[in-house]
């Protein structure tokens, strides 16, 4: 993952901490039900967002780039089958 996309999804990871936070504090001061859910809603919404944008970022480097230098230092040597079973088993846990 690039510099850029690095600093983007932390940033939105620690805006989605303080939406947590925020489910923490509603629940604290009793607020009503469905309030809660919708800010939950939210959280799983700003989830899912950063969990593409991972997702597409891997695409880019660690599959399209794999074998051309571009890959992430921690990626290890795969085949493209190893590859392709390594996006099919992630998009299948992500969109569970």
């Amino acid at each position: 993952m690039n510099a850029d996309t690095k600093k983007r999804v932390a940033t939105r990871v620690r805006r989605i901490a303080g939406q947590v936070a925020g489910v923490e504090r509603m629940l604290a001061e009793d607020r009503y039900c469905v309030d809660v859910l919708h800010q939950i809603a939210a959280v799983r919404s700003a989830l899912d967002a950063v969990g593409v944008e991972l997702i597409t970022a891997h695409l880019e480097s660690c599959v399209v780039g794999h074998g051309g230098g571009g890959e992430h230092e921690k990626a290890k040597p795969m085949t493209r089958e190893e590859l392709l079973a390594e996006v099919r088993t992630v998009l299948a846990q992500f969109l569970k």
